[in-house]
Protein backbone atom coordinates (compact mmCIF):
# COMPACT_ATOMS: atom_id res chain seq x y z
CA UNK A 1 0.00 0.00 0.00
CA UNK A 2 1.51 3.19 -0.78
CA UNK A 3 1.18 5.79 1.63
CA UNK A 4 -1.47 8.80 0.58
CA UNK A 5 -4.00 10.71 1.88
CA UNK A 6 -7.51 9.02 2.81
CA UNK A 7 -10.19 9.78 1.05
CA UNK A 8 -12.63 7.48 1.45
CA UNK A 9 -14.11 4.24 3.12
CA UNK A 10 -12.25 2.01 0.90
CA UNK A 11 -8.49 3.63 1.50
CA UNK A 12 -9.33 4.11 5.49
CA UNK A 13 -10.30 0.51 5.28
CA UNK A 14 -7.28 -0.52 3.82
CA UNK A 15 -5.33 1.64 5.62
CA UNK A 16 -6.84 -0.12 8.84
CA UNK A 17 -5.83 -3.21 7.52
CA UNK A 18 -2.14 -1.97 6.93
CA UNK A 19 -1.82 -0.68 10.52
CA UNK A 20 -3.10 -3.75 12.23
CA UNK A 21 -0.17 -5.91 9.82
CA UNK A 22 2.37 -3.44 11.20
CA UNK A 23 1.45 -3.05 14.39
CA UNK A 24 4.09 -4.98 16.36
CA UNK A 25 7.17 -3.46 13.95
CA UNK A 26 9.76 -1.76 16.49
CA UNK A 27 10.25 1.62 16.89
CA UNK A 28 13.01 3.76 14.45
CA UNK A 29 12.42 1.00 11.64
CA UNK A 30 11.05 2.07 8.01
CA UNK A 31 8.12 -0.46 8.88
CA UNK A 32 7.78 1.37 12.40
CA UNK A 33 7.64 4.73 10.93
CA UNK A 34 5.59 3.34 7.93
CA UNK A 35 3.23 2.76 11.14
CA UNK A 36 3.03 6.16 12.56
CA UNK A 37 2.51 7.78 9.24
CA UNK A 38 -0.52 5.42 8.90
CA UNK A 39 -2.36 6.00 12.40
CA UNK A 40 -1.45 9.91 11.56
CA UNK A 41 -3.46 9.49 8.12
CA UNK A 42 -6.25 7.65 9.70
CA UNK A 43 -6.52 9.82 13.12
CA UNK A 44 -7.00 12.70 10.70
CA UNK A 45 -9.31 11.00 8.25
CA UNK A 46 -11.66 9.81 11.46
CA UNK A 47 -11.57 13.20 13.43
CA UNK A 48 -12.76 14.50 9.55
CA UNK A 49 -15.40 12.07 8.74
CA UNK A 50 -16.62 10.68 12.23
CA UNK A 51 -16.46 13.20 14.81
CA UNK A 52 -17.17 12.22 18.26
CA UNK A 53 -19.63 14.96 20.41
CA UNK A 54 -18.60 16.44 23.60
CA UNK A 55 -20.47 15.41 26.02
CA UNK A 56 -22.92 16.97 28.36
CA UNK A 57 -21.32 19.71 30.73
CA UNK A 58 -23.46 18.42 33.92
CA UNK A 59 -22.71 14.19 32.70
CA UNK A 60 -18.88 15.33 32.65
CA UNK A 61 -19.02 16.56 35.76
CA UNK A 62 -21.16 13.67 37.09
CA UNK A 63 -18.39 10.82 35.62
CA UNK A 64 -15.61 12.77 37.20
CA UNK A 65 -16.75 13.10 40.27
CA UNK A 66 -17.84 9.36 39.96
CA UNK A 67 -13.68 8.75 39.03
CA UNK A 68 -12.73 10.61 41.97
CA UNK A 69 -14.97 8.23 44.30
CA UNK A 70 -16.76 11.38 45.55
CA UNK A 71 -20.31 12.73 45.25
CA UNK A 72 -21.96 16.30 44.41
CA UNK A 73 -21.01 17.89 47.60
CA UNK A 74 -17.53 18.06 46.98
CA UNK A 75 -18.54 21.05 44.56
CA UNK A 76 -19.09 22.77 47.58
CA UNK A 77 -16.73 25.68 47.56
CA UNK A 78 -16.11 25.17 43.43
CA UNK A 79 -19.58 25.80 42.33
CA UNK A 80 -20.69 28.15 45.29
CA UNK A 81 -22.76 26.96 48.46
CA UNK A 82 -24.82 24.03 48.63
CA UNK A 83 -28.17 25.31 47.01
CA UNK A 84 -26.12 26.14 44.08
CA UNK A 85 -24.41 22.89 43.50
CA UNK A 86 -27.79 21.59 43.22
CA UNK A 87 -29.10 23.98 41.31
CA UNK A 88 -26.36 24.11 38.68
CA UNK A 89 -26.36 19.65 38.70
CA UNK A 90 -30.02 19.70 38.10
CA UNK A 91 -29.88 22.19 35.19
CA UNK A 92 -31.42 24.94 36.45
CA UNK A 93 -28.74 27.43 36.40
CA UNK A 94 -25.61 27.99 34.10
CA UNK A 95 -22.49 27.62 34.98
CA UNK A 96 -20.41 30.88 34.99
CA UNK A 97 -17.57 31.53 33.78
CA UNK A 98 -15.70 31.09 36.99
CA UNK A 99 -17.38 28.26 37.91
CA UNK A 100 -15.80 27.06 34.59
CA UNK A 101 -12.42 28.38 35.36
CA UNK A 102 -12.58 26.60 39.01
CA UNK A 103 -14.09 23.12 37.45
CA UNK A 104 -11.07 23.10 35.06
CA UNK A 105 -8.41 23.86 37.57
CA UNK A 106 -9.92 21.24 40.53
CA UNK A 107 -11.23 18.89 38.62
CA UNK A 108 -9.25 19.00 35.32
CA UNK A 109 -12.56 19.17 33.29
CA UNK A 110 -11.57 20.42 30.08
CA UNK A 111 -13.07 24.20 29.18
CA UNK A 112 -14.36 23.20 26.00
CA UNK A 113 -16.76 20.11 27.66
CA UNK A 114 -17.92 22.92 29.85
CA UNK A 115 -18.36 25.58 27.67
CA UNK A 116 -21.12 23.86 25.83
CA UNK A 117 -24.65 25.27 26.77
CA UNK A 118 -26.45 22.99 29.25
CA UNK A 119 -29.73 21.09 28.56
CA UNK A 120 -32.73 21.62 31.13
CA UNK A 121 -34.26 18.21 32.15
CA UNK A 122 -37.74 18.33 31.51
CA UNK A 123 -39.79 18.22 34.51
CA UNK A 124 -42.17 15.53 35.38
CA UNK A 125 -45.79 16.30 35.78
CA UNK A 126 -47.59 15.86 38.42
CA UNK A 127 -50.71 13.27 38.39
Amino acid sequence: MDLKPIKTNADHEAALREIERLWNTAEGTAEGDRLEVLMTLVEAYEEANFPIDLPDPIEAIKFRLEQQGEDVKALIGILGNRTRVYEVMRGDRALSLAMIRRLNAELHIPAEVLIQPVHPRRRKKAA
